[in-house]
């Protein structure tokens, strides 16, 4: 089992024993081996939905938790392959993305129509499949940010898919095409009993007020998973936030000064909490970004995981962390995040 307290080392004892305030956790639905039966059960997602998103909670190593370690790899198109799998070649094999996964003891695997489909006969029967369904196009010139489709809700079916992952640039000026299209190919997976995650991104240069980036502001990225969860996202993935007063700063829509007051504080775990709060108070789960590779992805990525579990969350959904290094250090860093959710001393704050 990693040793948390080692890795984080001086922030250990903020971290490990914060106490939420201003929303309480006994106000929280929190994930449980039995999320599905009590919660996810009451909603109006089809049979085979419920049957679909076990299937995802009883694999790797945190079956059996209600938490949830997805490896997710579409920053070739996202990113171009070069930039990202330069740092260890073998992940142009799309196969070798997939072996991550399943050595890593992840619950589902999140990639391309292309890079899951290549090896789908292989191993949609061993590891649930996430297929992404829409990237923002990196060889764009000049750039711009607008999430297109790269694939359908029946290709994904077809496949021996568990569920479908869209990201929409809330913010951006393609965001309500973006929001329409990915409502309808929700609708569509649900009917297919398919699971559906939506990467609630943030996108506008004006969020970047006051030396601070707002895309990873609190309030507004808590507004984007309440918008993401009315569209019936059974998982929202967002970037952990970091800073808060993004409504004010950039005056946009509509706040309330107690968000601010009373309901967070700069906290890492208040400010997440507020994330969590925006997903129906926890009843659908928040995944957490593991973010970019770094020069201490390790003490980041348990840091990450501590977090999002101490908030409410679901679990984490790193990349990057993990497949731009040797694949045994990959493996090791994907473990240690699922040993956070498996640590029964590490609670819900």
């Amino acid at each position: 089992m990693t040793d948390v307290h080692a890795i984080l080392g001086e922030q250990a004892e903020d971290l490990l024993t914060h106490r939420c305030k201003g929303f309480p956790k006994e106000s929280l639905i929190t994930p449980g081996p039995d999320y599905i039966d009590r919660i996810f059960s009451a909603s109006d997602r089809p049979i085979q939905v419920l049957r679909s998103y076990q299937q995802m909670l009883d694999a790797g190593r945190l079956a059996g938790t209600g938490y949830l370690s997805i490896l997710p790899v579409d920053q070739g198109v996202e990113h171009s392959a070069g930039a990202s799998f330069a740092p260890n070649p073998i992940y142009f094999d799309p196969e070798n993305i997939v072996r991550l996964a399943i050595d890593g003891g992840c619950n589902a695997v999140a990639s391309t129509l292309g890079t899951l489909g290549a090896v789908a006969r292989r191993y949609a029967h061993k590891i649930p499949f996430i297929v992404k369904i829409n990237h923002n196009d990196a060889l764009v010139y000049p750039a711009e940010h607008d999430q297109r489709l790269f694939a359908s809700v029946r290709q994904a079916y077809d496949m021996g898919a568990a569920g479908i992952g869209a990201t929409v640039y809330f913010g951006s000026d393609t965001s309500r095409r973006q929001l329409q299209e990915i409502s309808e190919a929700f609708a569509e997976a649900h009917r297919l009993g398919m699971v559906t995650i939506l990467w609630c991104y943030l996108r506008n240069t004006a969020f970047s007020q006051d030396d601070k980036d707002h895309h990873l502001s609190a309030d507004l990225s808590g507004q984007a998973n309440y918008l993401g969860v009315t569209i019936e996202a059974d998982i929202i993935k967002q970037k952990m936030p970091e800073t808060n007063g993004g409504f004010n700063a950039i005056s946009v829509g509509k706040t309330h000064p107690r968000i601010y007051s009373e309901l967070t504080t700069d906290h890492p775990i208040e400010l997440t909490r507020y994330q969590v709060a925006n997903c129906y108070l926890g009843r659908i789960g928040l995944i957490n970004s593991g973010g970019a590779s770094g020069q201490d992805d390790l003490t980041e990525a348990v840091r990450t995981a501590v977090i999002n579990k101490r908030a409410g969350g679901m679990g984490l959904i790193s990349g990057r962390k993990a497949f731009q290094k040797p694949f045994a250090e990959g493996v090791a860093l994907l473990h240690a995040i699922q040993d956070v959710y498996l640590d029964p001393r590490i609670d819900i704050a």
